[in-house]
């Protein structure tokens, strides 16, 4: 190679610090925008929700999408797939603003959460285990124990994710910060992300939860040769909640056989714990399974075409209808609730003298 031709290539490859800075810079959005983006609008999902759907189109001819109203409609490919009622509806802006203002806020909790509430519950369930039965068996993983450590992991989840689900439609205090999620009036993917900043380290607490004590369980049967099973769990785990969750805030109905339905929750099921209507409320409780909702009563399987009319309803919707509503609304209840309390207080005080 010519002195020439190296010079020229060392010129080329020279960048001037703007060019550096900017290239940088490009580079960090980008892979902040890749890592953040929802579970739901990652292309795999994406493409497995679009086969699906099209194929219910084509299956019912036409029927099995809701419009912005709950009511199943017949209409074209492209209105079945992306309705414009849905889509440029003002929900649906807010459930954006509401991904996007959770998302800033995240790293200063979601890391710090999981790294110390699981591994505290992980490792306060090893020292529990060696205190009662000594030191673990030391179990050597194959395939049967990672199925195993893959279903407990999901139904520890499931009922955590149930507990704390139910207790937050139950309890006035922690129903003001689940009212966001349940203030969306239609479903779009980013509805599963809607939620106020204050209940995603709730929702992460319980998730380091239950698989800091699942963790614990299977770290104390298997010493250090867990980390395959923990691998192939969370690949099961991923597969089955990602291909359930796309069409859980999703205006297109995806049914399960009743019988099937029993067990796991359909997509469609998550379309009735978001309507208004009183006989659909606090139903369909748990995450995957239908389990726990079955085992407690709250279990609810739709009708086809059942009519679900999404949000908080008439009486309270207009006061979660804009992202500073949803955002301050939990703050506004929390006072109510205060000064109601108060109130009580007061009167039992009076009644007592």
């Amino acid at each position: 190679m010519s002195v020439q031709n190296t010079n020229a290539e060392t010129a080329a490859e020279t960048l001037g610090p703007v060019a550096d800075i900017s290239e940088n810079l490009l580079s960090w959005i980008w892979d902040t925008l890749a890592a953040n983006i929802p579970g739901d609008l990652h292309l795999p999902v994406l493409l497995s929700t679009v086969v699906i759907a099209i194929g219910i189109y084509l299956l019912r001819g036409g029927h099995g999408s809701k419009g912005a109203d709950g009511r199943e409609r017949r209409v074209g490919l492209l209105a079945f797939l992306l309705p414009a009622d849905i889509y440029t509806h003002p929900s649906a802006r807010v459930d954006l603003w509401l991904w996007i203002f959770e998302r800033l806020l995240r790293p200063f909790w979601a890391v710090a959460l999981f790294t110390t509430v699981g591994v505290t519950c992980e490792q306060a369930v090893i020292n529990a285990l060696q205190a009662v039965a000594g030191s673990g068996p030391a179990l050597q993983s194959n395939l049967a124990w990672m199925l195993l450590y893959s279903l407990i992991t999901l139904l520890c989840y499931d009922f955590v994710f149930y507990v704390i689900h139910y207790t937050m439609h139950k309890v006035p205090w922690l129903w003001a910060l689940h009212k966001v999620h349940h203030s969306a009036e239609v479903l779009t993917p980013l509805t599963r992300s809607r939620e106020h900043v204050l209940a995603g380290p709730i929702w992460a607490t319980g998730s380091a939860v239950s698989y800091g004590v699942v963790g614990g369980l299977f770290g104390y049967l298997f010493e250090h040769s867990i980390s395959q099973a923990t691998l192939l769990n969370i690949g099961v785990f991923s597969l089955l909640f990602g291909f359930n969750g796309s069409f859980r805030h999703y205006h297109v109905q995806f049914h399960y056989p009743r019988w099937l339905s029993l067990w796991l929750h359909s997509p469609v099921m998550h379309h009735t714990h978001h309507s208004y209507l009183e006989h659909h409320w606090n139903s369909n409780m748990a995450a995957v399974t239908s389990i726990w909702d079955r085992m407690f009563g709250t279990l609810y399987i739709p009708e086809k075409d059942e009519y679900t009319p999404w949000g908080l309803g008439p009486e309270t919707q207009q006061q979660y209808r804009s992202f500073w509503q949803n955002t301050t609304g939990p703050f506004r209840d929390w006072w109510q609730l205060l000064r109601a309390d108060s109130a009580q207080s007061q009167a039992n005080t009076d009644q007592d003298r």
